[in-house]
């Protein structure tokens, strides 16, 4: 066999071992299929095979543009924390009563929010890596790891996409024992009845539809993004942002978005809110169509009329080409109206409104380190 027979075998058998673990491996999880994908079908954002967003969304990149993200990601500095996150995880919850609202952060998007009684785990990426294989996007190290055993009994777990950075196989095969029901856009159902999630547990909605839960109401609503966690399922399942309304506190979760009109509508439609959870990171110029920069999370605060602004989507991976904690300092400085923005610590439980603030915490370094770990509530400015 010459050398060019032998070369292309190698990578046929390379091409064939990638698609049969796509195929096979559990954490690319299900498109939808059959009766759900004829369901799905019907909603009024599927079009000619997948879901779209409400605005023009561009996600082309040159290939100029794709080399040049390729030097920059080997290049870019400080773009990960030199020592351990301090942490401040507890292994007694306070009680939750039906007027209060707490939040705890665990980096990234994942939030445990305590509201109405309830407790809701929004976008509960857990695990070690935000993609199918270990050794890719990698979690920052924590001074103390996640500790799954300080999260049992929720009542709900709330999706907000399909990304492996939101929705993380191992950390739903961990929880679904705990989780009492599955909120989700549209089409994501698939994944986890894959991962083992009965039917009855898993709720799909579409953009502007509502379920109650007691005396609360979970409203899916419109965020500019995109879904997918495969080859060929790109725009197969709905992205969504999320309204929880209960008797006297609102909030919002923003997902993963580019800035647009949806924030004033949801704000018209739903505002104010107590808390508005704002997607703060992992941006660039090059994809600013589906991650707002941190002046345009500002300014779709405003649009949402919050009362308190916590940024998420930072604070754990790499994912972009800036300096870890730049999101934060440029939400910083863009805040020329004295909006009130919270950075709890990771894992600590925080009131809302927050009672005291503290320091920022993110601000530490190989000489500071010690400083930043005595830090155990919140940063409230």
């Amino acid at each position: 066999m010459n050398i060019l027979l032998k070369a292309l075998l190698v990578i046929f058998l390379l091409i064939g071992g990638i698609f049969i673990f796509i195929k096979v491996a559990p954490q690319f999880g299900q498109p939808p299929e059959g009766q759900h994908l004829a369901k799905i079908k019907q909603s009024p954002h599927y079009e000619d095979g997948s879901f779209v967003n409400s605005i023009p969304t561009s996600m082309d990149m040159s290939f100029a543009d794709g080399i040049e993200t390729i030097r920059e990601f080997l290049t870019v500095e400080n773009a990960e924390p030199d020592q351990p996150l301090p942490v401040a995880f507890s292994n007694k919850p306070g009680p939750v009563y039906d007027s209060s609202l707490f939040i705890t952060w665990f980096g990234h998007s994942a939030v445990l929010v305590e509201m109405e009684g309830k407790r809701i785990l929004l976008d509960p990426m857990l695990g070690p890596s935000a993609s199918p294989v270990s050794f890719i996007g990698q979690r920052f190290e924590y001074r103390q790891p996640i500790d799954f055993s300080l999260l049992q009994n929720i009542d709900f777990v709330v999706l907000s996409h399909d990304h492996y950075d939101h929705l993380d196989y191992p950390s739903i095969q961990k929880l679904n024992p705990e989780v009492g029901h599955f909120y989700v856009p549209l089409g994501l159902g698939s994944h986890l009845r894959r991962w083992g999630v009965d039917s009855s547990k898993i709720t799909e909605l579409d953009w502007w539809e509502s379920a109650e839960a007691g005396t609360m109401s979970l409203t899916a609503t419109p965020a500019r993004h995109f879904s997918g966690r495969g080859l060929n399922d790109r725009n197969a399942t709905l992205w969504a942002s999320w309204v929880l309304k209960g008797k006297t506190n609102a909030v919002y979760f923003s997902g993963d978005s580019g800035y647009g009109p949806h924030f004033k509508e949801i704000g018209e439609r739903f505002g104010p809110f107590d808390l508005a959870m704002m997607e703060c990171g992992q941006y660039n110029k090059k994809w600013e169509a589906i991650h707002m920069l941190p002046e345009q999370t500002m300014q779709a605060f405003l649009d949402l009329k919050g009362k308190v602004l916590m940024p998420i989507h930072w604070g754990a991976f790499q994912l972009s080409l800036h300096p870890w904690t730049e999101s934060v300092e440029r939400l910083n400085r863009a805040n020329i109206t004295g909006v009130k923005v919270a950075t709890p610590v990771i894992g600590a439980r925080l009131a809302i409104p927050p009672s005291q603030p503290t320091g920022p915490w993110y601000r530490f370094n190989a000489d500071s380190v010690q400083n930043a770990v005595s830090v155990r509530h919140s940063t409230f400015r």
